[in-house]
Order: structure tokens, then sequence, then C-alpha cells
């Protein structure tokens, strides 16, 4: 028989419900159990929503940021009964992408949002109503995602959610009345959020939620809580310290080190076995220096996706270095690349670090440093537009656009994210019928040793265009600001190859020639690599006489200025990518994989596009 809610009984319902119910106290387990079996949604029984009235003095001073509802209880409450747990509901869940969307579909939406969120409405139109709400959601968002699901899934995105009027209304405290913890009950497959007591309260007691349930730092916990309490952070230094060696160890891969004086594996032979597990460059390898064999214990090279784990007394080269993520993570890439510009700051702009890395930090570990920041930009008036992204997934996927300071912050709740200052004059292609476009470029970029550093690029790059002429407006417009659409069905995917591209740039763009700018490209690389390799581990990529690397590297072009005050074409470095795909380097440069495996293998680049950098 099927399990229902119906047929279902408690042991099952814990079996079912075990990680969630740790989030919740054992002496409540049944009693919620017989309410979600039921929806029962009883908490107005024992709670009540008072409307606050302020004085005319308190009215002036900044009634904006009082709340205008509290909740009370309406009888004694003791938190050892364990029937005093009640359900709450949630008014809105959506993916942030979506959420405008929504709302300019469907009406009633709008009006329980602003009502929700004490928006006035009268002499506003539709448009103004919507934007208001789309600033003013970020008070009253709560998260969650799928855990079970894999890690860069559409499934495993977080959504984001605003309970109902009663539990919207619970204000913050330090010391709260309440726990509220969301729950997913998973026959009905519905997200319900559940409130229980923390301590015994009487009649007319404040009902309380600690809006920042972890413990942190003072400072810290002013950062997390500026939504709700704005804070003046300005005191704070704002530029980011070098961490420390922990910071670099953890949540890292473990992985083996060659011994300082380990030798090259040396391979005195004609034709060398190469083992290939890495799905868009299978097939590709016929230079006939190279046989590709299915054992992976002969093979003398391992080119393979899997993260290595053992850097030590290889028999093999393989294509990996160890601690690489230094450059392929985005929290390390900021941290290593800020190496390459210490000294440099533009008292002006408030801009430091090298010109092709946007001003990063990372909101888990350096909030109140960007809050500052953030600030102090205010502060100047000077553009405060940032991008926010994962610093562990691709694709632009839970990628966000915004100036407004309580998104940003909320934002590192759905998981561990980095604010990279949104570059607000990147260079424009143009296209007729379309006009001028925002765009991105790939270079494969190998990396052949690290004492002496050996960097090679591949000259033949790869570009991706925005769908919609580009401005600075509608940042959830995916096809105006973001560039990846092979993943989409729906959307139109503009080819442009390289060879196309340079006379057009060359064309749109007479007074910066591409060689020049290419130059700038490829001195940027180099910064990046010798930033990354000049530290000894756990702060550098170490030396490792097996090991061999392709990435991708993904950047934007900008305007900028040289230091003569000159206008320039500048690159900054978006990302950089552990084994790229190559399906698009395969498909329209049918010798990619043998001149890849020729660079990293053999040191050989005579007659192919690649050039040391």
């Amino acid at each position: 028989m099927e399990m229902s809610s119906e047929n279902i009984d408690f042991d099952s319902f814990k079996q079912l419900h075990g990680p969630q119910l740790q989030t919740v106290p054992e002496r409540f387990w049944e009693t919620l159990f017989n309410k979600l079996r039921g929806q029962v949604f009883d908490a107005g029984e024992i709670f009540a929503m008072l409307q606050v009235d302020y004085t005319e003095e308190e009215e002036e001073n900044e009634k904006s940021s009082r709340p205008l509802w509290r909740v009370v209880t309406l009888s004694d409450i003791a938190a050892d009964d364990g029937k005093h747990i009640y359900l709450i509901d949630h008014a809105w869940t959506y993916d942030v992408q979506d959420a405008e969307k929504h709302l300019k579909q469907i009406p009633s939406l709008v009006d329980r949002m602003a009502s929700l969120m004490n928006i006035p409405v009268d002499e506003k139109s539709s448009d103004d109503i919507i934007q208001e709400i789309l600033n003013k959601m970020w008070l009253y968002n709560q998260v969650y995602s799928f855990g079970n699901e894999p890690m860069g899934s559409d499934e495993a995105m977080p959504l984001w959610y605003i309970m109902d009027e009663f539990g919207s209304r619970i204000q913050h405290s330090d010391d709260p009345s309440f726990g509220v913890v969301p729950f997913y009950y998973v026959l009905d497959q519905l997200c319900y959020s559940v409130i229980f007591p923390l301590k015994d309260l009487q009649a007319k007691d404040a009902v309380s939620r600690n809006y920042v349930q972890k413990q942190y730092s003072a400072v810290e916990h002013s950062a997390r809580l500026i939504p709700w309490q704005y804070t003046d952070l300005t005191d704070i230094d704002y530029t980011p310290k070098e961490p420390s060696d922990a910071y670099f160890y953890e949540y890292r891969s473990k992985f083996t080190l060659p011994d300082k004086d380990e030798e090259p594996f040396v391979m005195n032979k004609n034709i060398l076995k190469a083992y290939i597990d890495y799905d868009t460059m299978e097939g590709h390898l016929t230079d006939p220096r190279f046989v590709v064999v299915d054992d992976r214990d002969s093979a003398d090279i391992l080119f393979v996706k899997e993260n290595l784990k053992n850097f030590k007394n290889l028999h093999h080269l393989v294509n990996q270095f160890p601690n690489e993520s230094l450059v392929t993570v985005k929290d390390l890439l900021a941290v290593t690349g800020r190496r390459s510009g210490l000294d440099r700051k533009n008292e002006d702009t408030l801009e430091y670090g090298p010109s092709w890395l946007p001003v990063t930090y990372n909101l888990n570990t350096e909030l109140p440093l960007f809050v500052s920041y953030f600030q102090h930009r205010k502060k100047r008036n000077l553009d405060n537009l940032w991008i926010c992204k994962p610093w562990n997934l691709a694709r632009a996927l839970d990628t966000h656009i915004t100036d407004q300071l309580p998104y940003i912050v909320r934002l590192q709740e759905s998981g561990p994210k980095v604010a990279c200052k949104y570059v607000e004059d990147p260079l424009l292609i143009h296209f007729e019928g379309v006009g001028s476009v925002k765009f991105d470029i790939r270079y494969i970029v190998l990396l052949r040793s690290v004492k002496p550093l050996k960097l090679y690029a591949y000259q033949c790059f790869f570009l991706r265009f925005c769908n919609k002429k580009y401005s600075l407006d509608s940042f959830n417009d995916y096809q105006k600001h973001f560039t990846v659409m092979n993943y989409d069905d729906s959307a139109p995917l503009r080819q442009v190859n390289y060879d196309e591209f340079i006379p057009m740039f060359n064309s749109q763009f007479p007074e910066y020639p591409w060689d020049d700018v290419e130059k700038e490209i490829f001195k940027s690389f180099r910064s990046l690599f010798l930033a990354a390799t000049k530290e000894p581990f756990p702060r550098g990529i170490p030396h490792s006489p097996q090991s061999r690397a392709m990435y991708g590297i993904d950047f934007l072009l900008k305007w900028g200025t040289d230091d003569e005050g000159n206008k320039k074409i500048l690159p900054v470095i978006c990302e950089v990518n552990f084994v790229p795909d190559c399906y698009r380097a395969n498909k329209y440069h049918p010798s990619f994989t043998n001149d890849v495996f020729s660079c990293l293998f053999l040191d050989d680049i005579e007659n192919r596009p690649i050039i040391e950098i």
C-alpha cells in the first residue's frame, strides 16, 4: 500500500523526516506528526497579531524602521509541554529569478505582499509597487533547499519563501521566546514553518525569534542584522587581509603532495599511453605519438575529470596540480588574485587590487568588510551594483545582480557566496538588429610547470554573447546580463568564431587593435598564476613534477584607463574553470586535443595555435 497521510504511522514519519526532525525538540515530534497529517492550523487559538500605534514624536523618529506589528501569546505556555508546536503557512514560494514574473502575472499576489509588507499603494503604479515589493521582500524572505539532490542541478537550487502574515510579523530578538524552522512534509510535498516555545511564557508576552540563529562575533552579528537593524560599519577597514592557513585547508579536498626532492617521472618512449576519462575529450586524440588505452594502471598519462588525491611518487603524468582550487574556486581566486595588486588603490573610485580582478568579498567570512565597503561607496554616491554567485557552482546558477544591501546580506543564507563588483562599463559588441550586447571570452590556458612557471594559451578562443541589448537595468533578464545560453534550449545561441570576431572587433574599435588587447589579456593570466604559485603550500600551488593542467579562463573586457589616464580596454577575469567543457573546441578545431596533449606532455607547440605567455 502506498504511504499517505491517512495511513502513515508515527515511526514511519520519524524515519521519513529524520534529518529535519533534528531541528525540532523531540518532545514536539508527535504533535507535529498529527498536525501535519491533518493540516491543522490552530496558531490563531494561541497567538494574536497586534498593530502598533506610535506617538507623533515616535512617528517622526524613523518610523519606517520600527515594526508596525507584534505578535503576542493569548495564554500561558509551558516550554516543556509537547503540544505547543504550531504550523505556519507560506504565502509565497519562488526562485528569485522568477519573482518579478510571478508578481506581474498574479495581481492578487501583489495585493497580498503589499499588505503584508505594509507598502502604501495609493497613487502608485503597478510597476512601482512591484519594485518596492522586490526590494522589501528581503526583510521577510526565508530559504530552504533539498540537500539530497545533485549539487548544481536545478532541483538543488534554493527556494525562497515568505511566511504568512502571522509568521512574517514575528519580530527579532537576540533572546528569542520561540524557535521557527522550515519543515518539508514529504507526503504532501509541501513546506511549512513550525513554531515552538524556547521558554515559559505568560499571556500577552511578546513572541519573538532570532533572525540570526548561529553564534557570531558582535560585528558579524550586526552585519547580518543590517536588513532589519541598520548599523554604520564604515569604521571597519574594508580591505581584506590574507587569511590564515586554516582557511586554505578548510573544506578543501585532502591530497598527498610530492616530496620536495621528487624527480620527474621520465618516459623514454616513442609512443605514450593515455587513459582518458573526460567526456568532451574522448575520441579526439589522434596524434600517432599517443595511444589511448582502457587500462588506467598501464597508462603513462591520466587525463581525467575526477579530483585526484595522490600526487606523491606518481608513476603517471596527470592533468591536475595539487591545490589548484586556489584559482578554480571563486573565493580562493579572489584571495589569490589580490596578491597581484596589494599596493593599488584608487581613492576616487575606492577600487583596489589588480585591474583584472573585480573587488570581491566572501559573504560568509568577510561580510562586515563588505558592508563597510558598500556603505563607503554609498556615502560617496559611487555605483554600488554587485553580482553575487556561489563559489562552488557554474553556469550562472543561483547568481544575482543587485544594488540592494539587504538582498546581498541575506543571500549567504542560501549557501556560500562571493560578491563581486559588477562591471558597469563593459565593452559591448554591436550586432545588426539587436544592438550592442555584452559578451565574454574563454581562453584555454595550459599549465606545464610551476617552478619555473611555464604557461601557455590556446589562441583559438571562444565567445559567448547576450541575446539582448545591454543596459544597466532589468537585472533578472537573463538574456540581457548573462551569456551562458548553451544549457537553455529555448534561448538562441549566437555562434561567432574567433577568426570572425577579430576583424569585427578591429572594425568597431579601430583605435584599440585586438593584438594589443590580447597582450593585456595574457599579461593578466600570467599575473594570476604568478600570484598562485609564489607562496608555499597551502597558500600556493606547489611544484609537482608529474602534473600538467588545462583551464578555461572566462573574462569580460571593460573600459578603463592606463597609468596616465588614457582610455584603455582592460580584461576582467570572472572565473577559472577546472576540466573545462571542450565540446566546442573539438568541434570547431579538430586538432585541439592533439594540440593540448602535444604541449602538455611533449613540450611541443611548433606549428600549433599555442603561445607561451
